[in-house]
């Protein structure tokens, strides 16, 4: 899917999770649809159908707010040139790698801290809230997951890595291998 696909109520929800990677944590937040198994939805479902057995949610409300939501993951979205920039000009930015233990062995950012509980205990009680600090993935997806809550707990400056560490691996460092797991 391109940006310039057109998402309507026939639309599969897998295509609306293409189009727009935050649409399940916008659905929840606003309308508790997708969080749990009595409120999810299929990825062959469409659009329509998840609005209709949701209390007749009007299609255009629904994907309106999908949009909002998305526009305001773009704004946390940080480039890896962009880091490689920022990383560069402040030698003391945190990067935290919130993906498992296993894949922060295989390939990981000099520098980046491995996301544990009780880094997040530390993170949400010492961190400073004005202080930025960048969230890494595998691929850009769910760090915006990670980015949301921090910034929803008062940490101010919380970025994501557009792309995740594939994106470093091929625009920035390509020592950095890159990998699947299935």
């Amino acid at each position: 899917m391109s940006a310039t696909t057109e998402i309507n109520s026939d639309s599969t929800m897998e295509q609306v999770l293409m189009e727009y990677p935050g649409a399940r944590r916008a659905l929840f937040r606003k309308y508790h649809i997708g969080g749990c198994s009595s409120c999810g939805f299929q990825m062959d479902e469409t659009l329509g159908s998840v609005c209709e057995r949701n209390n007749a949610l009007e299609v255009t409300e629904v994907l309106a707010e999908i949009q909002e939501s998305h526009a305001a993951d773009e704004k946390i979205y940080i480039e890896p040139k962009a880091l490689k920039a920022k990383l560069e000009e402040t030698p003391g930015l945190k990067l935290l790698d919130v993906r498992t233990q296993e894949e922060f062995d295989a390939a990981r950012i000099e520098g980046a801290i491995h996301m544990t509980r009780d880094l997040m205990q530390e993170i949400m009680g010492k961190w400073e809230p004005e202080e930025m600090f960048v969230i890494v993935d595998h691929q850009g997806q769910q760090g915006l997951d990670a980015a949301a809550y921090f910034l929803g707990h008062g940490l101010k400056q919380v970025r994501c890595l557009r792309g995740g560490i594939d994106a470093w691996s091929l625009e920035v460092d390509n020592s950095v291998p890159r990998y699947e797991f299935s």
